[in-house]
């Protein structure tokens, strides 16, 4: 069976831990493995080293030994005899040149070891070797007498010693070097998931919190706090994630406010269109024109709908299109009008065009004339007159006017001078001409100096 790489890589992803702690677990487990592996490589190879050249060491010691007793000045050599004859001839051979003067009673000259040694003292210099003979055998040759360059030595001292002490020594202490590094390893692993989920309990905390908050649109931020710098920036990238949230929210409630509030007009036309065309039999003329009411209502609605969803629009921007200012407003007063309300006139150039579409330049304006109407007297005046960058559409009424205490929360949204007044209204429709205005690049703005009455101008781009 063939295993291609596509399912490695597949075994490879399933293994891979799925949570923060856990990869940064294995990581420091991958680096501790990787730095202790050639510690330990690095370490057991200079104790063997070191083992070997204490070896080497040894064996000179003793080579010296045996050479003071070795008499060169005389020919033939000799070996002189000590009392500690039988300390020093223990695994030592001397040759005089290729004669060999003793050697152990436990290595004969056809012996491996012998000859091993006999080796060594053809080449005449300090040298050693190593040897398998059942157990892993150093040898070093040691030279004696004068050495004239050139010339052979007189006698050469050869020492031996069995090196199974010194690779025991050195097997356990990799045996050890190993138990430590599984100690290590297993120590590390631990030690960082628990700092690593330490250092992550304040994040989940974070986390949790943000999006209970989120959820609620919750005024509470996480702020500066007494947190390291990286909690401290997760915590401002939070607050900021949770203002736009809630801006997103608010805007939503802005939204369904305004469209109530707009659709509101429309909704009470339909509805008294259908109560009084139900309160008694009506000819079919009636008939048709209680039809054709509703249809202009319904029509309205589809309208304010679709303008105020288009600028609601984050990539509304600019607002493309024109429309004949002096027809639309007509048309808006048209439909205003009504027995028992103040009277509503419209002057101004017929030639005047708007960069705006007509169905904004009626909602932008139809806030207006409203708020006029519900207040004015007897008369609401809209003019319209050109200016040097567009156009001006000023709705005017003789009402009592605006508070000169509220001027400054006139356009926000929800606000209203006097809710008792005994006039409808939630206070949306001024923030709501004003928004609309200033998506199409105008301006909705309110003139206190006019007396009496209210008196707002609507600027917005020529055509």
């Amino acid at each position: 069976m063939i295993i291609g790489p596509n399912f490695l890589a597949a075994a490879a992803g399933r293994c891979r831990p799925r949570t923060l702690r856990g990869r940064l677990s294995l990581v420091a487990l991958t680096t501790a493995t990787l730095v202790m592996v050639i510690l330990t490589v690095v370490f057991n190879t200079v104790v063997r080293h070191r083992l070997q050249q204490q070896a080497d060491d040894e064996l000179r010691t003793r080579a010296g030994a045996v050479a003071a007793t070795v008499d060169t000045r005389h020919q033939p050599v000799r070996v002189l005899e000590t009392p500690d004859d039988a300390a020093l001839d223990t695994n030592v051979w001397i040759y005089a040149g290729t004669r060999l003067l003793e050697h152990p009673a436990s290595a004969p000259p056809g012996d491996t070891l012998t000859r091993t040694a006999a080796g060594l003292a053809e080449h005449g210099d300090k040298r050693c070797t190593e040897v398998t003979a059942g157990d892993p055998i150093r040898l070093c040759a040691e030279p004696v007498g004068g050495v004239r360059p050139g010339t052979a030595p007189a006698a050469v001292v050869v020492t031996a010693m069995d090196l199974a002490p010194y690779r025991d020594s050195a097997d356990t202490l990799l045996i050890a070097s190993l138990a430590l590094d599984a100690t290590v390893l297993a120590s590390t692993y631990v030690l960082t998931r628990l700092a690593v989920g330490r250092a992550l309990r304040p994040v989940r905390a974070m986390t949790e919190q943000a999006t209970r908050w989120s959820v609620v649109a919750s005024e509470q931020r996480f702020g500066a706090g007494d947190r390291p710098v990286e909690l401290t920036r997760l915590g401002a990238s939070l607050d900021e994630l949770l203002d736009r949230i809630r801006a997103v929210l608010r805007h939503e409630q802005q939204l369904t406010r305004e469209l109530s509030h707009e659709l509101r007009n429309p909704l009470a036309r339909i509805t008294a269109e259908l109560d009084w065309w139900q309160s008694r039999p009506r000819s079919t003329a009636e008939t048709r024109s209680t039809h054709a009411s509703i249809a202009d209502a319904a029509a309205s609605m589809r309208t304010i709908c679709e303008t105020v969803l288009d600028d609601a629009r984050a990539d509304a921007h600019t607002v493309p299109g024109t429309a004949g200012v002096m027809a639309v407003l007509r048309r808006l007063a048209a439909r205003l009008e009504a027995p028992g309300k103040p009277t509503l006139t419209v002057s101004g150039p017929d030639t005047l065009v708007a960069g705006v579409p007509a169905a904004l330049l009626e909602r932008i304006v139809a806030p207006l004339v409203d708020n006029a109407l519900r207040y004015a007297r007897t008369r609401v005046a809209i003019e319209v007159s050109p200016e040097p960058d567009g156009i001006r559409v000023a709705v005017a009424d003789d009402g009592p006017g605006v508070p000169a205490a509220f001027t400054g929360h006139l356009f926000e949204p929800g606000r209203r001078a006097d809710p008792e007044d005994g006039h409808g209204g939630a206070g949306l429709g001024l923030p709501l001409a004003r928004r609309l205005a200033r998506s199409a690049g105008g301006e909705v703005t309110y003139e206190a100096r006019h007396t009496p009455g209210a008196w707002f101008m609507v600027s917005l781009p020529a055509g």
